[in-house]
C-alpha cells in the first residue's frame, strides 16, 4: 500500500553569527528570560521517510546534537562556509565512530572553502585523533538528487550578498538562510511550499541578510502556507515583536519542530 510520510523539520538554532544572547550585551533580548530568545547559530535537521538530513554543521553543533538527543545522521548538507554554518564539522566524529562516513553535499564554490577551512581533512598530516569521515557531492542548483528512496532534495541558489548560497526544498518544505536576493528563476522553483524557512535578520535593512519588511515581499511572492523566520539577531525580542507579523509568518526559535504529512 502506498505510504504517506511525515516530514519533521526541527530547527536547531535560529540565531544570527554572533548568537544570541550575543557576548557582553545587556539588551533587553540578550538578557531575557524567555527561551525563544536563546538562539543558538542556525541549522535545521529534516527528518523524513526514515531519513535524517542535517543543513549545515553550526559552530554550535555538539550542543544542538546533545540538546535534541541526535543519535544518526544520513547526510550534511551545506548552505555556504561563512564560519557559524560550518565550523562544527569536525564534531560529526562521533557519528563516524559509529555508522562511518557521511555524505556531505555543497555547492563548488563552497567547496574550495570547505578544502582549505578543513584541509586536515582531505590532506592529513599527522597521525593521531580522530578526522571525520566525508563523502564529498558538488550540488548544483536546479539539480535534485534523492536521499533514500523517497526524499528529493532541490538545491536552489540565493545570493547572499555577492556570495552564492544554496538553499534546499525537501519535497514542499524548504529551507532558505543567509540571503539579500532570491533570482527569479529560483522564485519558480519555491512556488507551492507547505513550509518555507527564511532569512529574516531583524527589522531595520541590512546589506547582506532579508529584513523583516523584505522578507515578507518574498513571502508574497512565494505564497508557502506556512512561513518560519530565521538566522534572527538580539534585535528581536520573540514575544515582543511576533504580533508584528502578519498570518502564517512566525518567528522560529531553537526546538521548534514543524510537521507535514506530505
Amino acid at each position: 500500500p502506498f505510504t504517506i510520510y511525515e516530514m519533521k523539520l526541527t530547527f536547531l538554532g535560529t540565531g544570527t553569527s554572533t548568537g544570541v544572547p550575543s557576548i557582553g550585551c545587556e539588551c533587553e533580548t540578550c538578557t531575557s528570560d524567555d527561551p525563544r530568545d536563546k538562539r543558538l547559530r542556525v541549522s535545521v535537521l529534516i527528518e523524513h521517510a526514515g531519513q535524517s538530513i542535517l543543513v549545515d554543521t553550526s559552530s554550535d553543533f555538539r550542543q544542538q546534537a546533545l540538546r535534541y538527543g541526535l543519535k544518526r545522521l544520513d547526510a550534511v548538507l551545506i548552505t555556504h562556509c561563512h564560519a557559524d554554518h560550518i565550523f562544527g564539522l569536525d564534531d560529526i566524529r562521533p557519528l563516524n565512530f559509529r555508522f562511518g562516513a557521511l555524505g556531505l553535499y555543497a555547492n563548488e564554490r563552497a567547496w574550495v572553502d570547505i578544502r582549505r577551512i578543513f584541509k586536515y581533512i582531505f590532506e592529513p598530516s599527522h597521525f593521531g585523533g580522530g578526522l571525520p569521515q566525508v563523502i564529498a557531492h558538488t550540488v548544483v542548483s536546479g539539480a535534485p538528487f534523492c536521499i533514500g528512496g523517497d526524499l528529493e532534495v532541490t538545491p536552489i541558489e540565493v545570493i547572499h550578498g555577492r556570495l552564492p548560497v544554496m538553499a534546499y526544498r525537501f519535497n514542499d518544505f524548504a529551507y532558505a538562510t543567509d540571503l539579500s536576493e532570491i533570482p527569479q528563476p529560483s522564485i519558480d522553483a519555491l512556488q507551492g511550499l507547505d513550509v518555507l524557512a527564511l532569512d529574516c535578520l531583524r527589522f531595520a535593512k541590512h546589506p547582506t541578510h532579508l529584513w523583516v519588511d523584505k522578507a515578507l515581499e518574498y513571502v508574497e511572492k512565494l505564497k508557502p502556507r506556512r512561513t518560519f523566520l530565521t538566522h534572527i539577531a538580539h534585535d528581536v525580542m520573540h514575544e515582543r515583536d511576533s504580533a508584528k507579523l502578519p498570518d502564517r509568518v512566525q518567528w522560529a526559535y531553537d526546538g521548534l519542530t514543524v510537521t507535514s504529512e506530505k
